[in-house]
């Protein structure tokens, strides 16, 4: 790429980025009701989207081949009991995904 192409380039990230941070302010100004289909998408959609990360990170796990999905269950379980015990979302997250990673790289 040439030295034009990459400012072109950066310039269209920053203004992408700028324009979905700064959009819903415009749309959705503080002096208005934000509308109440809006509202509810803000209430179903990280559960829709933690669904949807689950099925995304176990689409490829076999239960008949290789370890049959004992790391993936385990991981699972110690990100549900986490979770239950510390109601923190990132603790959870991230201790699941240590501990998958150590099985996977030390255990099986």
């Amino acid at each position: 790429m040439s030295l034009v192409q990459r400012i072109i380039t950066v310039a269209m990230c920053v203004l992408g980025t700028m324009i979905t941070r700064f959009l819903p302010f415009f749309v959705f100004p503080a002096h208005k009701e934000t509308p109440k289909y809006i509202q509810n998408l803000g209430k179903v959609l990280p559960g829709a989207l933690f669904g949807l990360l689950i099925i995304y990170c176990l689409r490829n796990v076999s239960l008949w081949s290789g370890n049959h999905a004992i790391p993936e269950l385990l991981a699972i379980l110690v990100v549900i009991g986490i979770h239950l015990w510390k109601r923190n979302m990132l603790l959870s997250i991230a201790t699941g995904t240590v501990f998958y990673m150590l099985l996977v790289q030390i255990v099986f």
